[in-house]
């Protein structure tokens, strides 16, 4: 396990990211309190489900229909 100040991060983040890629267990401290670990990011196996809500929703044929008092109201008679 590697423990790190904030300051030995900073300046050297390119090796802590390799070593955490390795496997290795990175933890950065502020003072002698450990508050971050790095960890490698993986991607999420789940996949955008298009077409989920398919037959869920219902929208009006004329949900886009314009309304005749209101344009008149807006561009008169």
């Amino acid at each position: 396990m590697i423990i790190a100040n904030v300051h030995k991060a900073k300046t050297e983040l390119s090796k802590l990211i390799v070593a955490t890629l390795e496997g290795e267990k990175v933890v950065i401290a502020k003072g002698k309190e450990p508050v971050v670990e790095l960890v490698k990011y993986t991607r999420s196996k789940k996949r955008n489900s298009y077409g989920l809500l398919k037959g869920k929703v219902w929208v009006s044929p004329d949900f886009d229909d314009e309304d005749p008092e209101i344009n008149k109201m807006f561009y008169g008679e």
